[in-house]
């Protein structure tokens, strides 16, 4: 509430303070004679200047729980969509690790092949025998080692992709978990500092209101003979009326 609010509303305290105090009092009884009208217009005029801040305080804590949900939903969806991403690639680089392998697998078996029927062209020509065993085997080695080194090569590809897509994984479903502590931490930090906000501007009021009372209460004690007794021999006043004259009210 700002300063002038409050101002206002201890102007208004006062006011009805004074209006208690001066009020006529009717004989034999402890109660008195206020002006209906301008009371409920003053405790109207109270009502308006009241802190909006405690409707929003009520608005805080009834949608809070929706806040903390709404964190924890949207936390949920980012680690399914991590996890999710993190399937698709650990997927996409086994079915490429795989296609590697067959194509080596194909390569290999067509140089295999191919030394085979070297070394059967060789085979078949006497005067070159030896010359054409020595070959194929040459050939055949090589085409053994290379299919060797293209497998070893796919099998590396296969488990660096396969290291990758799970530290991608790891990494996603982390960082879901820090986004939904932050959403969570957020959220919490709001609702807290406006109810914190929300009870240093009741105690204010608080301490206003019983100010007045305290006032109210002195000024009860030293006038009260002014306002309820009469001196010896004095006639009591006549009670006003409601309308023109105003209607007994208790205090």
């Amino acid at each position: 509430m700002a300063d002038e609010a409050l101002r206002r509303v201890d102007e208004l305290l006062t006011e009805l303070i004074e209006i208690v105090e001066t009020a006529r009092a009717l004989p034999m009884s402890t109660s008195c004679v206020l002006p209906r009208e301008r009371v409920l217009d003053l405790l109207d005029e109270l009502r308006e200047v009241l802190p909006p801040e405690m409707d929003d305080a009520r608005t805080v804590i009834a949608t809070r729980e929706r806040i903390l949900k709404d964190a924890y939903e949207a936390a949920e969806q980012t680690r399914e969509r991590a996890v999710a991403e993190a399937d698709a690639v650990l997927a996409d680089a086994g079915h490429r690790a795989e296609q590697l392998i067959a194509e080596a697998g194909q390569e290999a078996g067509a140089s295999l092949r191919a030394a085979r029927e070297e070394h059967a062209r060789l085979v078949s020509a006497t005067d070159i025998h030896q010359a054409a065993a020595r070959a194929a085997s040459v050939l055949r080695e090589e085409a053994e080692r290379y299919q060797a080194q293209l497998a070893a090569d796919a099998q590396e590809y296969a488990e660096r992709t396969r290291g990758e897509a799970d530290r991608y994984a790891a990494e996603a479903r982390a960082e879901a978990e820090r986004y939904a502590t932050k959403l969570t931490a957020d959220a919490e930090n709001y609702a807290e500092r406006t109810l914190d906000e929300l009870s240093a501007v009741l105690h204010k009021a608080a301490a206003t209101a019983d100010q007045g009372r305290t006032a109210l209460g002195q000024r009860r004690a030293g006038n009260w003979l002014d306002v309820t007794g009469h001196g010896a021999g004095e006639q009591a006043p006549e009670p006003a009326r409601d309308g023109a004259g105003g209607t007994p009210i208790s205090a």
